[in-house]
């Protein structure tokens, strides 16, 4: 590792949103068709490896855990049969994968969590939580936005992007201020305002991004935006925007943004994105960081790191997962195969 985690004064958990690598290196790595030792598609699986490597070599973390989907249930689904709909349908090799790898990190050692009925997200989400409430700091590793409201002092996000470990961008408070123009703690009522698109949630019609933003800097919570429009027909969010308008030199708005804050189902269709996009805070992530050999802590065993990812047949990464996992030198052992 890169620098020891006692030379904290706080220890680090680092949260990987699992399904989320796999599919960043399925569609990157699909051409090398690599399989495992017992021929099966492993590419996939190997990158979303050496992402975690490259993460844990950079962060030292003292404990490591992953958010994996359920795959059987979905309660955001049942609430709203079209989420995420429109998504290509799954590669069954990618499937195959993503159903193979809780059990090869469960066989490392490591930590993996599927809360029923949702998703790595609110693994992450539950983890920044944890994190805050037992004194410790959590980054958290993915592709979504939606870890960007669990952001704070302790907790920040490696947004992973085409330049990998290294060259994504690890998003502080001060950085998601730049990127977006809220606080982290705005981020939330942000998309509900914003919408996803990846996620086939619309947000409130003619409201975009910068707008949203300047909702919430320059005149107020959103409650507290729908309670004027309630109770005083939106004249302050209307002298609050136009006044905004004004110092930046822009064409005032208020009116314009007003009718469409007003416009029927445009209330509905911001709570219904905060009901949908809110991270699960309560997932119980088994972590007990004081009991020796707990699944998710570092060091690992180096003889199951040796047989586990030797059984990817890649001698480079078993050589660096020995290193980074175990401490230990690395060895030539091949490896046996895991449990699948």
């Amino acid at each position: 590792m890169s620098s020891p985690s006692s030379a904290r004064a706080r220890r680090l958990l680092l949260t990987v949103d699992a399904p989320s690598l796999l599919h960043r290196h399925h569609h990157a790595r699909a051409y090398t068709r690599m399989t495992d030792r017992n021929g099966r598609p492993a590419w996939a699986l190997h990158g979303m490896l050496r992402q975690i490597l490259d993460a844990i070599d950079r962060f030292a973390p003292d404990a490591v855990i992953f958010g994996l989907d359920d795959r059987g249930g979905s309660v955001r689904r049942d609430r709203y049969p079209d989420y995420k709909a429109g998504r290509a349908e799954k590669d069954p090799d990618l499937v195959d994968q993503l159903s193979r790898a809780g059990a090869m990190l469960d066989a490392l050692g490591l930590a993996t969590v599927t809360p029923p009925g949702l998703e790595a997200d609110d693994v992450n989400a539950s983890a920044a939580a944890w994190a805050g409430r037992h004194g410790w700091d959590c980054t958290i590793v993915t592709s979504d936005r939606d870890s960007f409201a669990h952001i704070s002092d302790h907790t920040r996000v490696l947004r992973l992007i085409d330049g990998g470990i290294n060259g994504s961008p690890l998003i502080t408070p001060e950085r998601l201020v730049t990127m977006y123009g809220v606080a982290p703690e705005d981020y939330l009522q942000f998309a509900a305002v914003r919408g996803d698109a990846s996620d086939n949630l619309p947000g409130i019609a003619g409201i975009g991004e910068k707008t949203a933003a300047a909702l919430l800097t320059q005149v107020a919570p959103m409650e507290a935006i729908w309670a004027d429009i309630e109770h005083d027909e939106g004249r302050g969010v209307v002298a609050a925007f136009d006044s905004w308008c004004e110092e930046t030199g822009a064409r005032r708005m208020g009116a314009t943004v007003l009718k469409r804050l007003s416009a029927p189902g445009a209330r509905e269709r911001y709570d219904f994105n905060l009901e949908m996009m809110a991270g699960h805070l309560d997932v119980d992530l088994g972590i007990t960081p004081d009991v020796p050999g707990t699944p998710g802590l570092l060091p690992l065993d180096i003889d199951r790191v040796r047989r586990v990812v030797g059984h990817l047949g890649i001698q480079e990464t078993t050589d660096l997962a020995v290193r980074v996992l175990s401490g230990a030198p690395a060895s030539a052992d091949p490896g046996l195969p895991v449990p699948h």
